[in-house]
């Protein structure tokens, strides 16, 4: 059965750990606001959830396009037997929406942190704002940020039904992208 590289097969998995965090810190921040997970966590834990949320973002902007660049240079397997017209399209544009917005969150929540006065750390570094602060712009683009976490988990979720149907199917797809 023709499948992706080792190193494609562990970004995969890779990136969808951290999206899967990623979602997670997300909806809390949503559903709790920084005032409320600091009354539920204390500021030191708040802080330090934000901090590891940016950083997690921009190393999903990093494995995401070192995966396109792979992707480019070394071709997906076939499909064995083939997918259909309408599989391919769909999951296709679905593969194509899930790269877009792994790529576009993160600068997005990138531009939002600096135009709205934040720091913008990695790992314990503060790496440079996109932009200068403008307080409006900040608050406009972390709501924008937050829809297209949304978005992205109904994405992940379309695709998690995907991998469950070839699964149950027998058909070989899964074992493209598996690990050993």
């Amino acid at each position: 059965m023709p499948r992706y590289t080792l190193l494609q097969r562990l970004l995969h998995w890779l990136i969808a750990l951290i999206v899967f965090g990623l979602l997670g810190a997300g909806l809390a921040f949503w559903a709790l606001g920084y005032g409320g997970l600091k009354d539920l966590l204390g500021e030191e834990t708040t802080n330090t959830l934000y901090m590891v949320h940016k950083s997690f973002g921009i190393l999903l902007l990093l494995l995401t396009i070192l995966r396109i660049v792979l992707r480019l240079r070394t071709p997906p397997p076939p499909y064995d037997p083939p997918l259909g017209a309408l599989e391919r399209l769909v999951g296709g544009g679905i593969h194509l929406l899930l790269y877009v917005f792994l790529i576009g969150l993160p600068i997005g929540g990138w531009i939002a942190t600096a135009a709205s006065g934040y720091p913008i750390q990695f790992f314990g570094m503060t790496l440079p704002g996109i932009i200068g602060e403008n307080k409006e712009l900040g608050e406009m683009m972390f709501f924008y940020h937050g829809i297209g976490g949304l978005i992205v988990g109904v994405l992940v979720l379309i695709h998690i039904a995907a991998g469950i149907k070839h699964w149950r199917l027998k058909d070989g797809i899964m074992t493209r992208i598996s690990l050993p």
